[in-house]
């Protein structure tokens, strides 16, 4: 396409695209039926922008960097060394500010790796669409579709963009995320008539965020991104979920450690003006103190040891859509599956296709055949497994209209006839529902009436088939006028029942190992399937499920959400369930304090993908499925995902580790800042040498994200709990207090430490403990019974020896430190060692008598 014939701005479709003829909106677009040229196409989307509802803006790296700068500790800090400066301290001028900007870019680089490494995990599940590009289908992210692209849908797929529809088959579109309307609604190619239709009655377009749930079509992409009806509206799949329990739980940490550090900031501040000493430097030294007792490494911590666990769950063949969900997946106690592709190989066979008296009937798998051929929603396994059978013969047949699947009715209708044949309306679905809809019975004498004896003898005949483990589909009939040519719903009664078409789909060899595995791991597994009781009891006794109760769906819906939450305890199969059953039983076990994963793949399961704490599908699953869920599974198999549990808390457990170290150092230095400060004439540390603390403390965390997890710490469910945290922080805190103040007394009384001697014994004190607790909090059991990563040891004694080192330097000395008699050294030396031992203890006494879920 030319520039001249370049149209002037596509995206400005005014609402309504849907009205009026086709070739005029093509026109309008700059495009034809056979969509865009690839390099038209690129430039539309470097003008106008990806096709995403909100999409973030790339900001410079140096921008990035320099929004580090928004702490309001560090700017005051920055203002403080630069009065230095001004006043004649040129030295701690530029060491306060090289502190301040190596700290601020480590924590930016940090961060940055992390979070691209996380955005390639999230593109490699997104959602693609198939667009015509240079007149031929390819497949392209959904974020590069532009106005003028061509799109083709199939079922199961999420409608990507604001779209008018040039070309469909049997298309039924759940709209219900913008209208509010449950049922699915059929789409067709003639323009609306009124001028002034709204939106829900726009019959000939489709609109993103909607989806397929049969029927194929192909469209014309006229809004794209935020120009979409759910941009206007302000909805969107891809919004911000509400804040995990560990995000809160952080967040609060974070916030009750700045509230008592900026508090004894000010005690301290107070202090030193009663004592009439210089403002600047004490000034200087209370921002120092504020920056060293906040836990500002904690967004890069978290960050970088998330981004890991994702990298390392993608090894596992899990990928992470939502960063957090890692921590939801930790903490997960109930796992809720559909049993098809999980805990069976998804390999179904079509083994029997009887008449209602027992005999194998070609007729019932003519029919069946006939109905999966013609029928336009997705096929499922079993209509796969019926098509398999090439040996029927559909010529002649032709399709008059349909009626598609839907979960209320639990079955799909077609109308066919042949030539000089009246139409016959073809039914195949739930068993029971097909026999309620049944007046009469096929037997090799004629049809009979269905009375109740008959029913009975059909009902024990599918009840057998069940408890044989079978999956079992009903299969009927209904001679329809000779003039019909369309079909709805309400024709679905009355119906012949022709026969019983079963399906064996043996259990997978890796469920029965990995739902013990589950067991052991504390996880709860929880059949919620839209299958036959009987089926699944036979499938649960195969694998080794205990069932100790059943729920069927006509139960659930005689419940009200009081009574359903009293069982879902004690249940094990949810069998006969809709989508919409599904979500009130993820609800259910969430009201009685479970984590819970919903694992689903199709159409419907969008609702309940939503509904669980933690959403998990497989890559084969259908678009809708995929987007809905926080996890993406690469093999639809359970030893994936408990890989992916473990993988989980061992991320949530070294996230702790950080959170731990802040409680038993910043608290604990909160109180021996305060000490020294009511007790000492002199400042206990100069600002810089505050700052340098807590940069190399800084750096000694670093490779917390790389250190392994003691095996106890991934066997049971791990979740956030802010009692642990504070408890700990108030028993192990007061640990580091004491020893702060002991080594106060060392210097002051034994070694008759001056201003800079007491600066530099606390330093190396201070460092020291703060830096090798490290190998006590990482676990639970004796430090020396579990081996920390060799990085974070390396780095953590690395820090330990700088500090040691740093006095005999002359940057030391540009510091304001001195070299201290060596027999401080031995002092520090049997100092550091008591309190490791010290906070051993404690640490011992504090999970024996205290604890927590954490």
């Amino acid at each position: 396409m030319s520039r001249r014939e370049r149209p002037a701005e596509p995206l400005l479709l005014a609402p309504g695209f849907w009205r009026g003829e086709p070739e005029a909106l093509l026109a309008r677009l700059g495009t034809t039926a056979d969509g865009l040229a690839t390099e038209e196409a690129a430039a539309r989307l470097a003008r106008l922008g990806p096709n995403l509802l909100h999409p973030q803006p790339q900001r410079a790296l140096l921008l990035e960097l320099l929004a580090r700068f928004k702490n309001p500790l560090l700017l005051l800090l920055l203002a403080a060394s630069a009065v230095s400066g001004l006043t004649g301290d040129r030295a701690s001028f530029l060491i306060i500010a090289c502190i301040v900007l190596l700290s601020v870019t480590l924590d930016f680089i940090q961060e940055y790796r992390a979070g691209k490494a996380a955005e390639r995990l999230r593109q490699s599940v997104a959602i693609r669409v198939t667009a015509r590009r240079d007149g031929r289908p390819v497949e392209i992210p959904a974020r590069d579709l532009v106005p003028g692209d061509v799109i083709e849908l199939a079922a199961g797929d999420l409608v990507p963009a604001d779209s008018r529809l040039l070309a469909g088959r049997d298309l039924f579109i759940n709209q219900a995320l913008l209208t509010g309307e449950p049922y699915p609604v059929e789409k067709s190619l003639p323009p609306s008539a009124a001028a002034d239709s709204a939106l829900a009655e726009a019959g000939n377009a489709v609109f993103m965020g909607t989806s397929v749930i049969s029927g194929t079509a192909r469209a014309l992409v006229c809004r794209t991104g935020a120009a979409t009806a759910l941009g206007e509206i302000g909805l969107s799949l891809e919004a911000r979920p509400p804040a995990t329990a560990f995000e809160l739980g952080t967040r609060s940490f974070g916030l009750l450690i700045l509230r008592l550090a900026v508090l004894m900031v000010l005690f301290v501040l107070l202090v030193n003006q009663l004592r009439h000493r210089a403002l600047l430097e004490s000034f200087l030294f209370a921002i120092a103190l504020a920056v060293g007792l906040t836990p500002e490494l904690l967004p890069m911590i978290v960050s970088v040891t998330l981004a890991r666990g994702a990298l390392r769950m993608a090894g596992q063949h899990v990928i992470v859509k939502r960063l957090a969900a890692i921590l939801d997946l930790g903490a997960m106690d109930v796992l809720c599956t559909d049993k098809t592709g999980t805990l069976t190989e998804a390999q179904i066979r079509l083994e029997k296709h009887l008449s209602p008296e027992g005999e194998e009937s070609p007729r019932v798998l003519s029919l069946a055949f006939l109905n999966s051929t013609f029928q336009s929603g997705l096929h499922n396994p079993m209509d796969e497994a019926i098509l398999a059978h090439t040996e029927v013969d559909a010529a002649g047949w032709e399709k008059l209209d349909e009626v598609p699947f839907d979960f209320e009715r639990r079955r799909v209708s077609v109308l066919a006839r042949q030539p000089g044949q009246a139409p016959l309306l073809i039914v195949k679905g739930a068993c029971e529902d097909i026999l309620a809809q049944s007046g009469l019975y096929e037997t090799a004498g004629g049809p009979r009436p269905l009375d109740a004896a008959a029913h009975g003898a059909l009902a024990a005949r599918f009840g057998a088939l069940c408890a044989e483990g079978y999956r079992v589909l009903g299969v009927a009939t209904r001679t329809m006028p000779a003039d019909c040519r369309t079909v709805a719903a309400a024709a679905e009664r009355e119906l012949t029942f022709a026969g019983f078409a079963a399906f064996e789909d043996p259990a997978k060899a890796s469920a029965g190992p990995a739902i013990q595995a589950l067991a052991r791991s504390g996880i709860a597994v929880k059949v919620v399937t839209g299958d036959n009781e009987l089926v699944t009891r036979h499938l649960c006794k195969e694998l080794g499920l205990p069932v100790r109760a059943v729920l069927t769906g006509p139960e659930i819906q005689r419940m009200g959400d009081d009574a359903l939450a009293a069982r879902v305890e004690e249940v094990d199969v949810f069998s006969r369930v809709t989508p919409q059953l599904k979500s009130r039983i993820l609800l259910a076990l969430k009201r009685r304090g479970h984590t819970v994963g919903f694992l689903g793949d199709g159409i419907n399961d969008a609702p309940s993908l939503h509904a669980a704490d933690v959403g998990i599908s497989v890559a084969g699953g259908v678009d809708v499925a995929k987007a809905a869920a926080d996890l993406i599974l690469l093999e639809p198999d359970l030893s994936v995902l408990h890989r992916g549990v473990r993988e989980g808390r061992r991320t949530f457990g070294n996230i702790m580790k950080y959170i731990l170290m802040g409680t038993s150092s910043n608290f604990g230095n909160m109180f021996s800042m305060a000490g020294a400060a009511v007790a000492l004439p002199f400042l206990p540390m100069l600002p810089v040498q505050v700052l340098l603390n807590n940069l190399l403390y800084d750096i000694s965390e670093i490779p917390i994200p790389l250190d392994s997890v003691d095996e106890e710490q991934v066997e049971r469910p791990r979740r956030w709990d802010m009692r642990f945290v504070r408890n700990f922080m108030f028993v192990v805190g007061p640990v580091s207090s004491a020893f702060d103040f002991l080594t106060f007394f060392l210097l002051l009384r034994l070694f008759h430490a001056g201003e800079v001697l007491f600066h530099t014994g606390w330093f190396i004190e201070s460092l020291a403990t703060q830096v090798l607790v490290i190998f006590i909090i990482r676990t639970r059991r004796a430090p020396w019974s579990s081996r920390p990563h060799p990085l974070l040891a390396a780095t953590s004694l690395a820090v330990v020896a700088l500090a040691l080192l740093l006095p005999w330097t002359a940057a030391g000395r540009w510091l304001g430190f001195a070299p201290p008699p060596l027999g401080f050294f031995l002092a520090l030396t049997l100092l550091v060692a008591l309190y490791l031992g010290a906070v051993e203890l404690a640490k011992q006494w504090f999970y024996r008598r205290i604890g927590g879920s954490a």
